[in-house]
């Protein structure tokens, strides 16, 4: 660009909100059940795009002494209402506490034994 042109407007995209359900394994001090092989956490993640919700809950969850395998989205509030789900309203509470706080919320943590 030369001097006295304008650099385009950066367009600054809304946060969302985003469902995923992350599956980790074992690690030591990860806080899981003595006998359990891993777990499933049902995670609301904010972010502009999915992928940005998806790596930032990998970093957190890394930090937290936990070994991500697997993260599967299912997409945002309204993705899910479009797909019929049922959303209660505690649940839609901790979707907004997510986007409040521009963070990760752990809604879930279910265990795996063999």
């Amino acid at each position: 660009m030369e001097d006295g042109e304008d650099k385009p407007a950066k367009v600054k995209r809304a946060q969302q909100v985003y469902t995923l359900v992350v599956e980790v394994g074992r690690k030591a001090g990860d806080g899981l059940p003595d006998k359990a092989t891993g777990a499933a956490l049902m995670i609301y993640a904010s972010g502009v795009d999915e992928a940005e919700a998806v790596r930032e809950t990998v970093a957190i969850l890394k930090d937290a002494d936990l070994a991500p395998l697997d993260v599967s989205g299912y997409g945002t509030l309204d993705d899910r209402l479009k797909a019929g789900d049922e959303i209660d309203g505690e649940e839609r509470a901790l979707m907004q506490r997510a986007l409040d706080e521009n963070s990760v919320v752990v809604a879930q943590m279910t265990p795996f034994f063999d």
